[in-house]
């Protein structure tokens, strides 16, 4: 009877080592499993982390301009540059009597260009660099470009307004003629309620200008005054 009594205690000695084991394994396997879904878990947000790091990355080189050469912030230049082009255009085409207009080079992946360098000449049918321009020429091409920034500017800005602009010199290099076709344009800025102040010794712009301030060279200094024309 000692015997079996031991036999049944080596039994269920074994039988408790089984069980014991059995939930160890039980305990592995969901410790396993856990880990396996968490390796999972971390590799599917790598995968993302990866994929938004791609496009982040292609945004970067995109506005750098790693393959076009041409960065954001030149791309957004470039467009009110057009902008400032096309308001330009319109008093230009006007003052040169429909002969010139403005144009930008379009920028290439080589070189990234894309500055305001041709002048479109109607009388020969060809574009050109604008520093082939004439003395005058140029001033009456700078002249549209001055307007025609205020006037996108304003656009721009909602309630801003640029009320007052003074020009300085450059009328001397105008021939009669393109003289007139400026002048006209600048009373035509006058007559919508701006200020147009103009800086020259060009002696025929006295008879277009009611309203001067006259400064005359003397020993002791320059004398100012004021000369209102009725």
């Amino acid at each position: 009877m000692a015997h079996l009594g031991q036999e049944d205690q080596d039994r269920q000695n074994i039988i408790q080592r089984m069980v014991k084991m059995i939930s160890d394994g039980e305990n592995r396997k969901k410790l396993l499993e856990d880990t396996a879904a968490k390796v999972k878990d971390i590799a599917e947000r790598h995968e993302k982390t990866l994929r938004d790091a791609s496009l982040v990355s292609g945004l970067y080189n995109l506005t750098r301009g790693e393959k076009s050469r041409i960065t954001l912030e030149r791309y957004v230049l470039g467009a009110l540059l057009d902008e400032v082009t096309r308001a330009a255009n319109l008093r230009l085409l006007d003052m040169s009597h429909h002969r010139y207009s403005l144009h930008r080079m379009a920028g290439d992946s080589t070189d990234g260009r894309g500055g305001l360098t041709l002048v479109s000449d109607s009388y020969t049918g060809r574009s050109r660099p604008a520093n082939t321009l004439s003395g005058g020429e140029t001033f009456l091409a700078s002249l549209s470009l001055a307007l025609g920034l205020a006037d996108v500017v304003q656009a721009k800005q909602g309630g801003v307004r640029l009320d007052t602009m003074f020009i300085d010199e450059g009328f001397g290099t105008l021939d009669p003629e393109a003289l007139n076709s400026a002048m006209n344009t600048l009373i035509d800025l006058q007559n919508t309620g701006r200020l147009v102040g103009i800086i020259s010794h060009v002696p025929e712009l006295e008879e277009r200008i009611d309203a001067r301030l006259k400064v005359t060279p003397a020993e002791k200094g320059s004398k100012a005054e004021f000369e209102i024309l009725e």
